[in-house]
């Protein structure tokens, strides 16, 4: 991902801090910021010592419970030490005084990360490659006993999807900007409707192929990022996530193949990859997924439109957030039609 160099930061405040609490930190630091990103602002950091990734909450003012950079922190150095794949994390910052926000410094893992779900420059094989880890590493963070690794706390007792319909329906009153006769009805429909839970998991909540980081000549995950939206849930929120790149059209996100010709291409189908899933986390099987893909949707209209509410107040992270703000009506049409398939009323 592309990189350009960040004046927001200061760096004459942030080295004394790196050189007092990064293990290992020497010499003079220089910082570029990436330009993916619409949440938490994040940068390269150049030293003697090395490379790091600086990964900071927004300044200014944002909505309630977001952008917890001090969550992502403590879930990676949860994670970091059982293998699974993380980037080292090296200290947490939460005093504003440093660089303006809170922010945690982590190792910056090189490899490849695929912005293009169909992989174009990869043959059959090497799809088919890919997208298995996927699954296989998805399987493996829900099978993590958060207890053993001290979350057992990271995230309230319940139903997940009750909490987190409640929680995104706030979290777009507080950014709204316009009256959706879609997004009404989802937050009339969806607390209504609220599958069983029978697990918990650690949930990533972002799960998708462009949060990983690909080894440089291998299909094996060297990092998954973007551990923003993770809680303890219902592990089919993240599959359901996952999977909603078969049902989207290829074009509409990255991660989106739905359309594609999915047997030339060598990316495993739906049912292939649902089927792989549960025989590594042991289920039986999925329920119809309908109703998951109007709640995703639902969640995913929530963050774009606080990324619309940040542009317009001037504070958005990405200088694509306005472009991305025009997309919530289509968000909320596609949830509406999935909630539809799901047996919602006309």
């Amino acid at each position: 991902m592309p990189a350009s160099p960040a004046p927001d930061i200061d760096l004459a405040r942030l080295e004394p801090w790196l050189a007092a609490h990064v293990e290992g930190f020497a010499g003079a630091v220089a910082a570029e910021k990436f330009a993916g990103g619409q949440s938490n602002p994040t940068y390269r950091l150049t030293a003697a010592s090395g490379s790091y990734v600086l990964r900071r909450k927004p300044f200014g003012a944002v909505l309630p419970s977001a952008h917890a950079v001090d969550r992502e922190y403590r879930l990676i150095a949860a994670l970091y030490p059982t293998g699974f794949p993380v980037a080292r994390p090296y200290a947490l910052c939460e005093d504003e005084g440093v660089i303006g926000s809170p922010f945690y410094v982590m190792e910056m893992v090189e490899g490849r990360t695929v912005w293009d779900g169909s992989l174009p420059a990869a043959n059959p094989a090497e799809r088919r490659a890919v997208y298995e880890a996927m699954i296989d590493r998805l399987a493996d963070l829900h099978a993590i006993d958060p207890d053993a690794v001290g979350l057992g706390d990271y995230g309230p007792p319940g139903n997940y999807f009750e909490r987190q319909v409640r929680r995104w329906t706030k979290q777009y009153r507080a950014a709204q900007t316009d009256d959706l006769p879609e997004v009404e009805r989802l937050i009339a429909w969806l607390p209504a409707t609220l599958p069983q839970q029978d697990r918990v998991s650690i949930i990533h909540g972002d799960y998708r192929i462009d949060n990983l980081i690909y080894a440089p000549d291998a299909a094996r995950i060297a990092a998954v990022l973007d551990w923003e939206l993770s809680t303890l849930g219902d592990p089919l929120a993240d599959f359901a996530y996952v999977a909603m790149n078969w049902a989207m059209p290829a074009g509409e996100q990255n991660a989106s193949i739905g359309g594609l010709d999915l047997a030339a291409l060598g990316i495993p189908t739906l049912e292939a990859i649902t089927e792989r899933y549960c025989a590594r986390a042991g289920r039986s099987g999925v329920p119809d997924l309908d109703w998951y893909f109007a709640y995703n949707l639902f969640r995913l209209l929530g963050i774009v439109q606080g990324i619309k509410k940040r542009a317009l107040d001037g504070n958005a992270s990405s200088a694509k957030a306005t472009e991305m703000a025009a997309r919530v009506p289509m968000l909320a049409a596609a949830a509406w039609g999935f909630a539809r398939k799901a047996g919602a009323p006309a």
